[in-house]
């Protein structure tokens, strides 16, 4: 049985992990028979959006605690993670992958990794267990490996594909119904709404990401 780690940002996908790409991807797993785990960031949000009107929420929110809303309560600080516990890592999208587990949404390519997110993922590269990222999420792997020229995919958006190139990684165009396999970096990545319109659009890609990432284990 492998044991799976889901890297979660929040709850919405203006400022947190995208809930459809979440769900989709902890059934997939589920119906592998993998053994999840879902962990968070414990810090505050950097933004918050009311989700109805698109504008700021007017209040504080925590990541791990909008994130247990996803994970149904069993959900642990993302510091307490341990590679020897883990096969393998997932992240879903959602702009909280962009806002709350680095900050590229404010400053691109420039931008730097949450400690914590920083530490498990490379522990988890430098023991080669396969890594699997959704939507926006490859700019977090892009960025941490991106000078061993790891490939990801975020779809075929020419802004967000050039500054993953600017991180040194390479992006490669898919469609929204495929996962990219990175072999050598042991790197899944699927582009779900970055290019979907629906969750019947996205679903076909997250599982074939998930399938690959097992397969690595």
């Amino acid at each position: 049985m492998p044991r799976v780690a889901v890297v979660l940002s929040g709850c919405g996908f203006q400022d947190g992990s995208e809930i459809q790409e979440a769900v989709v991807a902890l059934l997939a797993l589920d119906e592998a028979g993998a053994a999840v785990a879902c962990f968070a960031p414990d810090k505050p949000q950097r933004q918050s959006t009311n989700h109805r009107t698109g504008k700021p929420a007017g209040e504080t929110r925590n990541v791990l605690v909008e994130s247990a809303r996803i994970a149904r309560g069993r959900i642990q600080d993302l510091a307490e993670a341990k590679v020897d516990d883990f096969d393998a890592v997932l992240m879903p999208g959602g702009f909280g992958a962009a806002l709350n587990l680095c900050d590229f949404a404010v400053n691109g390519a420039d931008c730097k990794v949450d400690p914590d997110v920083e530490r498990f993922l490379a522990d988890m590269h430098a023991a080669k267990k396969p890594i699997a990222a959704i939507c926006i999420a490859p700019v977090i792997v892009a960025k941490l490996f991106g000078s061993s020229g790891v490939k990801v995919t975020i779809g075929n958006d020419r802004d967000t594909a050039a500054a993953i190139e600017k991180m040194g990684a390479r992006h490669v165009d898919c469609s929204v119904n495929e996962a990219f396999v990175d072999e050598s970096h042991r790197v899944v990545s699927t582009p779900a709404y970055m290019l979907a319109k629906s969750p019947k659009d996205l679903r076909a890609g997250i599982e074939k990401c998930v399938k690959e990432m097992l397969r690595m284990c």
